[in-house]
Protein backbone atom coordinates (compact mmCIF):
# COMPACT_ATOMS: atom_id res chain seq x y z
CA UNK A 1 0.00 0.00 0.00
CA UNK A 2 3.08 2.44 0.56
CA UNK A 3 4.33 1.89 -2.81
CA UNK A 4 0.34 2.84 -4.41
CA UNK A 5 0.38 5.68 -2.12
CA UNK A 6 4.10 7.28 -3.33
CA UNK A 7 3.15 6.03 -6.78
CA UNK A 8 -0.26 8.03 -6.50
CA UNK A 9 1.81 11.11 -5.09
CA UNK A 10 3.92 10.89 -8.05
CA UNK A 11 0.98 10.72 -10.37
CA UNK A 12 -0.66 14.00 -8.67
CA UNK A 13 0.62 17.37 -10.84
CA UNK A 14 3.11 19.60 -9.09
CA UNK A 15 1.81 23.04 -8.11
CA UNK A 16 4.38 24.68 -10.53
CA UNK A 17 2.81 22.58 -13.30
CA UNK A 18 -0.50 23.80 -13.04
CA UNK A 19 1.06 27.27 -12.22
CA UNK A 20 2.61 27.28 -15.98
CA UNK A 21 -0.46 26.33 -17.25
CA UNK A 22 -2.19 28.91 -15.81
CA UNK A 23 0.52 31.54 -17.26
CA UNK A 24 0.16 30.12 -20.35
CA UNK A 25 -3.74 31.56 -20.06
CA UNK A 26 -2.16 35.02 -18.95
CA UNK A 27 -0.10 35.14 -22.80
CA UNK A 28 -3.37 34.94 -24.13
CA UNK A 29 -4.10 38.55 -22.86
CA UNK A 30 -1.22 40.02 -25.09
CA UNK A 31 -3.05 38.67 -28.40
CA UNK A 32 -6.21 37.96 -27.75
CA UNK A 33 -9.14 41.08 -29.07
CA UNK A 34 -10.63 42.80 -25.99
CA UNK A 35 -13.74 40.47 -25.77
CA UNK A 36 -11.43 37.62 -25.12
CA UNK A 37 -9.30 39.15 -23.13
CA UNK A 38 -12.28 40.42 -21.18
CA UNK A 39 -13.60 37.21 -20.57
CA UNK A 40 -10.21 35.61 -19.36
CA UNK A 41 -10.15 38.22 -17.27
CA UNK A 42 -13.00 37.49 -15.62
CA UNK A 43 -12.16 33.72 -15.12
CA UNK A 44 -8.63 34.90 -13.85
CA UNK A 45 -10.39 37.19 -10.85
CA UNK A 46 -9.08 40.63 -12.77
CA UNK A 47 -11.26 43.28 -13.91
CA UNK A 48 -9.51 46.31 -14.10
CA UNK A 49 -7.30 47.95 -15.45
CA UNK A 50 -4.88 47.60 -12.51
CA UNK A 51 -5.78 43.56 -12.39
CA UNK A 52 -5.19 43.47 -16.51
CA UNK A 53 -1.59 45.21 -15.58
CA UNK A 54 -0.57 42.88 -13.17
CA UNK A 55 -2.02 39.95 -15.11
CA UNK A 56 0.17 41.32 -18.33
CA UNK A 57 3.07 41.57 -16.19
CA UNK A 58 2.71 38.06 -15.16
CA UNK A 59 2.61 36.89 -18.83
CA UNK A 60 6.13 38.31 -19.23
CA UNK A 61 7.90 35.06 -20.59
CA UNK A 62 11.67 36.51 -20.60
CA UNK A 63 13.56 38.65 -18.05
CA UNK A 64 13.80 41.67 -20.46
CA UNK A 65 11.88 42.89 -23.30
CA UNK A 66 14.69 44.38 -25.27
CA UNK A 67 17.75 42.69 -23.44
CA UNK A 68 20.18 43.63 -26.50
CA UNK A 69 19.22 47.38 -25.64
CA UNK A 70 19.40 47.67 -22.12
CA UNK A 71 23.10 48.49 -21.72
CA UNK A 72 22.33 51.73 -23.99
CA UNK A 73 19.40 53.06 -22.05
CA UNK A 74 20.65 52.22 -18.78
CA UNK A 75 23.65 54.23 -19.99
CA UNK A 76 21.78 56.79 -21.33
CA UNK A 77 19.39 56.87 -18.30
CA UNK A 78 22.41 57.36 -15.86
CA UNK A 79 24.00 60.77 -17.91
CA UNK A 80 20.50 62.40 -18.26
CA UNK A 81 20.38 61.70 -14.73
CA UNK A 82 24.10 63.09 -14.47
CA UNK A 83 23.32 65.87 -16.37
CA UNK A 84 20.30 67.00 -14.24
CA UNK A 85 21.77 66.59 -11.25
CA UNK A 86 24.44 69.24 -11.87
CA UNK A 87 22.23 71.65 -13.72
CA UNK A 88 18.75 71.39 -12.60
CA UNK A 89 18.80 73.51 -9.37
CA UNK A 90 20.73 76.43 -10.94
CA UNK A 91 19.04 79.36 -10.44
CA UNK A 92 16.51 80.84 -12.80
CA UNK A 93 18.14 83.06 -15.62
CA UNK A 94 15.21 83.94 -17.44
CA UNK A 95 13.27 85.97 -15.05
CA UNK A 96 13.87 89.42 -15.48
CA UNK A 97 11.29 91.31 -12.36
CA UNK A 98 13.45 94.69 -12.33
CA UNK A 99 14.66 95.83 -8.95
CA UNK A 100 13.06 92.24 -7.56
CA UNK A 101 14.71 89.91 -9.87
CA UNK A 102 17.37 88.95 -7.29
CA UNK A 103 14.61 88.13 -4.31
CA UNK A 104 12.78 86.78 -7.53
CA UNK A 105 15.18 84.05 -8.29
CA UNK A 106 16.37 83.62 -4.48
CA UNK A 107 12.65 82.17 -3.66
CA UNK A 108 12.40 80.57 -7.29
CA UNK A 109 15.47 78.20 -7.05
CA UNK A 110 14.29 76.87 -3.73
CA UNK A 111 11.65 75.43 -5.22
CA UNK A 112 13.52 74.25 -8.15
CA UNK A 113 16.34 72.56 -5.59
CA UNK A 114 13.55 70.85 -3.74
CA UNK A 115 11.89 69.34 -6.41
CA UNK A 116 14.72 68.50 -8.66
CA UNK A 117 16.98 67.36 -5.99
CA UNK A 118 14.33 64.96 -4.69
CA UNK A 119 13.43 63.31 -7.93
CA UNK A 120 16.98 62.74 -8.65
CA UNK A 121 16.85 60.88 -5.25
CA UNK A 122 13.71 59.18 -6.03
CA UNK A 123 14.39 58.01 -9.32
CA UNK A 124 18.12 56.88 -8.14
CA UNK A 125 16.34 54.30 -5.42
CA UNK A 126 13.38 53.39 -8.32
CA UNK A 127 16.22 52.07 -10.70
CA UNK A 128 18.41 50.57 -8.32
CA UNK A 129 15.24 48.78 -6.79
CA UNK A 130 14.16 47.45 -10.44
CA UNK A 131 17.51 46.08 -11.53
CA UNK A 132 17.09 44.34 -8.02
CA UNK A 133 13.35 42.44 -8.23
CA UNK A 134 14.28 41.79 -11.51
CA UNK A 135 17.38 40.02 -10.90
CA UNK A 136 15.36 38.31 -8.30
CA UNK A 137 13.61 36.33 -10.67
CA UNK A 138 15.82 35.94 -13.47
CA UNK A 139 17.24 32.31 -14.15
CA UNK A 140 20.79 31.09 -12.85
CA UNK A 141 22.83 31.44 -16.42
CA UNK A 142 21.07 33.65 -18.41
CA UNK A 143 23.04 36.86 -20.11
CA UNK A 144 20.83 38.57 -18.42
CA UNK A 145 21.53 37.77 -14.86
CA UNK A 146 24.95 39.38 -15.23
CA UNK A 147 23.85 42.39 -17.42
CA UNK A 148 21.77 43.66 -14.59
CA UNK A 149 24.29 43.01 -11.91
CA UNK A 150 26.70 45.26 -13.71
CA UNK A 151 24.00 47.56 -13.92
CA UNK A 152 22.88 47.31 -10.35
CA UNK A 153 26.47 48.10 -9.32
CA UNK A 154 26.79 50.89 -11.18
CA UNK A 155 23.58 52.56 -9.72
CA UNK A 156 24.98 51.54 -6.16
CA UNK A 157 28.28 52.91 -6.84
CA UNK A 158 26.13 56.23 -7.95
CA UNK A 159 24.14 56.14 -5.58
CA UNK A 160 25.72 58.59 -2.72
CA UNK A 161 26.31 61.30 -5.19
CA UNK A 162 22.42 61.67 -5.84
CA UNK A 163 21.39 61.91 -2.51
CA UNK A 164 21.56 65.42 -1.36
CA UNK A 165 18.51 66.81 1.02
CA UNK A 166 16.41 69.26 -1.22
CA UNK A 167 16.96 71.95 0.80
CA UNK A 168 13.65 73.70 0.96
CA UNK A 169 10.36 72.79 2.75
CA UNK A 170 7.92 70.37 1.13
CA UNK A 171 4.89 71.05 -0.23
CA UNK A 172 2.73 70.93 2.67
CA UNK A 173 4.49 72.53 4.62
CA UNK A 174 4.84 75.81 1.93
CA UNK A 175 1.52 76.40 2.04
CA UNK A 176 0.93 75.24 5.93
CA UNK A 177 3.26 77.56 6.95
CA UNK A 178 2.78 80.60 4.88
CA UNK A 179 -0.99 80.66 5.74
CA UNK A 180 -0.09 80.33 9.52
CA UNK A 181 2.36 82.94 9.21
CA UNK A 182 -0.01 85.05 7.22
CA UNK A 183 -2.37 84.53 10.04
CA UNK A 184 -0.23 85.51 12.80
CA UNK A 185 0.78 88.60 10.47
CA UNK A 186 -3.53 89.49 10.40
CA UNK A 187 -3.69 89.06 14.01
CA UNK A 188 -1.19 91.37 14.74
CA UNK A 189 -1.76 93.59 12.27
CA UNK A 190 -5.29 93.98 13.38
CA UNK A 191 -4.67 95.05 16.65
CA UNK A 192 -2.03 97.09 16.04
CA UNK A 193 -4.75 99.26 13.52
CA UNK A 194 -7.99 98.49 15.53
CA UNK A 195 -8.76 101.87 15.25
CA UNK A 196 -8.00 102.70 11.85
CA UNK A 197 -9.96 101.01 9.00
CA UNK A 198 -7.42 102.33 6.46
CA UNK A 199 -4.58 100.66 8.69
CA UNK A 200 -7.21 97.43 8.43
CA UNK A 201 -7.35 97.33 4.62
CA UNK A 202 -3.67 98.05 3.77
CA UNK A 203 -2.82 95.08 6.07
CA UNK A 204 -5.11 92.70 4.25
CA UNK A 205 -3.65 94.48 0.85
CA UNK A 206 -0.41 93.55 2.28
CA UNK A 207 -1.12 89.95 2.66
CA UNK A 208 -2.71 89.21 -0.35
CA UNK A 209 0.49 90.54 -2.16
CA UNK A 210 2.43 88.37 -0.23
CA UNK A 211 0.11 85.56 -1.10
CA UNK A 212 0.36 86.63 -4.03
CA UNK A 213 4.04 86.96 -4.19
CA UNK A 214 3.95 82.97 -3.10
CA UNK A 215 2.15 81.92 -5.10
CA UNK A 216 3.85 82.68 -7.75
CA UNK A 217 7.11 81.91 -6.91
CA UNK A 218 6.00 78.08 -6.20
CA UNK A 219 4.05 78.23 -9.68
CA UNK A 220 7.05 78.95 -11.14
CA UNK A 221 9.93 77.04 -9.95
CA UNK A 222 7.64 74.28 -9.97
CA UNK A 223 7.42 74.90 -14.05
CA UNK A 224 11.20 75.57 -14.49
CA UNK A 225 11.97 72.48 -12.72
CA UNK A 226 9.13 70.35 -14.95
CA UNK A 227 10.62 71.79 -17.99
CA UNK A 228 14.20 70.60 -17.02
CA UNK A 229 13.35 66.98 -15.69
CA UNK A 230 11.37 66.41 -19.65
CA UNK A 231 14.10 67.91 -21.14
CA UNK A 232 16.70 66.24 -19.50
CA UNK A 233 15.12 62.47 -17.92
CA UNK A 234 11.75 61.67 -18.85
CA UNK A 235 12.39 60.44 -22.31
CA UNK A 236 15.76 58.64 -20.82
CA UNK A 237 13.88 56.82 -17.79
CA UNK A 238 10.74 55.80 -20.44
CA UNK A 239 13.23 54.33 -22.68
CA UNK A 240 14.93 52.09 -19.82
CA UNK A 241 12.05 51.35 -18.67
CA UNK A 242 10.68 49.91 -21.91
CA UNK A 243 13.72 48.18 -22.33
CA UNK A 244 13.50 46.46 -19.43
CA UNK A 245 9.65 45.77 -19.92
CA UNK A 246 6.70 44.68 -17.29
CA UNK A 247 7.61 47.33 -14.86
CA UNK A 248 5.20 49.65 -14.74
CA UNK A 249 5.83 53.44 -15.06
CA UNK A 250 8.60 55.39 -14.43
CA UNK A 251 8.52 57.47 -11.19
CA UNK A 252 7.58 61.16 -11.75
CA UNK A 253 8.47 64.40 -10.03
CA UNK A 254 6.28 66.58 -7.28
CA UNK A 255 5.89 69.74 -9.39
CA UNK A 256 2.36 69.05 -10.39
CA UNK A 257 1.90 69.22 -6.18
CA UNK A 258 3.65 72.20 -5.77
CA UNK A 259 1.32 73.62 -8.70
CA UNK A 260 -1.34 72.68 -7.18
CA UNK A 261 -0.32 74.06 -4.10
CA UNK A 262 0.71 77.79 -5.09
CA UNK A 263 -3.22 77.95 -6.74
CA UNK A 264 -4.27 76.74 -2.74
CA UNK A 265 -2.30 80.07 -1.86
CA UNK A 266 -3.45 82.00 -4.03
CA UNK A 267 -6.83 80.88 -3.05
CA UNK A 268 -6.52 81.96 -0.09
CA UNK A 269 -5.57 84.97 -0.84
CA UNK A 270 -8.40 85.57 -3.21
CA UNK A 271 -11.05 84.40 -0.51
CA UNK A 272 -9.78 84.35 3.07
CA UNK A 273 -7.83 87.50 3.01
CA UNK A 274 -10.88 89.97 1.10
CA UNK A 275 -13.33 87.86 3.97
CA UNK A 276 -11.08 88.50 7.06
CA UNK A 277 -10.22 92.49 5.95
CA UNK A 278 -14.01 93.50 5.55
CA UNK A 279 -14.77 91.33 9.47
CA UNK A 280 -12.13 93.24 10.73
CA UNK A 281 -13.23 96.42 8.99
CA UNK A 282 -16.85 96.37 10.35
CA UNK A 283 -15.82 95.52 14.29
Amino acid sequence: MAEDKTGTEHDRPLILDELGQRLDQFHVLAVSDDAAADRLLNQLGGSGRVEREMLGELAAGRPLAHPERVPEAHAVAMKALEVLARNGSRPPSQLQLGPLTGIARFFVQQVIRYIVRNHQNHVIDSIRDLYARRLGWVPIGDPARIMLVRARLDVERASPAYKKSGGALPTFLVGGAAVSSLAQVARSGASATAASRAGIIIAGVALFLVLFGASWAILRGAAIARRRIRLSLDSPLAALWETIGWCGHPPRDTARSFALASIALIGVGLVIVPVATVIFTLL
